[in-house]
């Protein structure tokens, strides 16, 4: 695998604002009516709410449905409900539009965006591009609408090597924007002809291969999940290769694969390498389980700027709508249509 030469002149931490992390001071009991408040209005308004994975815990139990940003946008396109309460970030709810061009998609704070998704813009891809003009392009699920619109497919964390397999193995791939992800694909498919765009997620990049370390000399019996845009991932899988990690507890997977994984191990402890938010849904659905996160800093201040008092107001005033110019949707489903045709 190769790396792209600097794609920009902006430097990716200034290209995003990254919001204060609220402490909402609710009591048990305000939350709770705040919770039957919501369940009120989406009986009121025929309405669902999907929550992701890293929402927080309050919001979560709220929802419908929880899940990854694919599962969610699919659970979107499959419901009959004409309105969708999207608690996750804007490039999640963008998809949702996509293949939800029917229905009405509400994002309840306009301030939750994804630094990932904010290292690459629609014109900078086609620059890109146009350096490479016989590449394939892949787009992680983690990008704008419009960036997905020049690209040839999308992928997730999950099918991000089944996609890659799909590419005639003497093409070019450009894969964006996720450079850690783009490592952990190359060294799975054998690609050596990945060009990777340097572009990453500011929560994920902060797990270090020294947290790694850290905790299992801590937890040395310990399984280790790893989620692929993990900053350690390269050394990671390294040193499970020439045995400094064990090869058979140390995994690197989606959130959801993460999930799975835990439901079928039996494993009692598990040391897991991605946003705090996943911690919720684990310890309650295995509360005869240990789970370790492996940097307790871990927290995307984005997705934890959707509030049951957020929530409530989007659904009073139906705002903020979230919507995609109908050209760009069309070749963005274009890229998501071929990733889904693989899974």
């Amino acid at each position: 695998m190769t790396t792209s030469q600097t794609i920009s002149s902006i430097p990716f931490d200034l290209r995003y604002t990254l919001p204060p992390v609220e402490d909402i001071g609710d009591t048990t009991e305000e939350i709770r009516d705040k919770q039957e408040k919501i369940r009120q209005l989406c009986r009121e308004r025929s309405a669902i709410v999907l929550a992701h994975h890293y929402q927080r815990p309050e919001v979560q139990e709220i929802a419908d449905f929880t899940g990854d940003s694919l599962g969610l946008c699919q659970k979107a396109a499959a419901t009959s409900s004409e309105l969708i309460v999207f608690c996750g970030v804007h490039f999640m709810a963008e998809t949702a539009a996509i293949l939800c061009p029917d229905k009405t998609v509400l994002l309840p704070d306009r301030r939750a965006g994804c630094s990932l998704a904010a290292s690459i813009t629609a014109d900078e891809l086609r620059a890109w591009k146009a350096r490479f003009p016989d590449a394939v392009v892949i787009a992680y699920i983690n990008t704008s609408a419009a960036v997905k619109a020049e690209s040839d497919y999308c992928c997730t964390s999950a099918n991000a090597a089944k996609v890659v397999r799909a590419v005639p193995a003497d093409r070019t791939i450009l894969f964006l924007p996720d450079k850690f992800l783009a490592q952990v694909v190359a060294r799975q498919t054998g690609r050596s002809n990945i060009i990777a765009y340097p572009g990453y997620c500011h929560v994920h990049r902060m797990i270090r291969a020294q947290d790694v370390a850290d905790m299992m000399e801590e937890h040395p019996d310990i399984e280790l999940l790893l989620h692929p845009e993990c900053g350690c991932v390269s050394s990671c899988m390294a040193k499970a290769l020439d045995g400094s990690l064990p090869a058979n507890r140390t995994l690197f997977l989606s959130t959801e694969g993460m999930l799975r994984h835990i439901n079928e191990s039996p494993a009692k402890e598990f040391a897991v390498g991605t946003e705090l938010g996943i911690l919720h849904g684990l310890r309650k659905q295995h509360p005869d389980r240990a789970f370790y996160p492996v940097n307790p800093d871990a927290v995307c201040a984005f997705m934890k700027t959707i509030t049951l008092d957020r929530i409530i107001g989007s659904l009073q005033d139906l705002a903020p709508q979230v919507h995609v110019p109908a050209e760009i949707a069309a070749r963005a489903r274009m890229a998501i249509d071929r990733m889904l045709q693989l899974a």
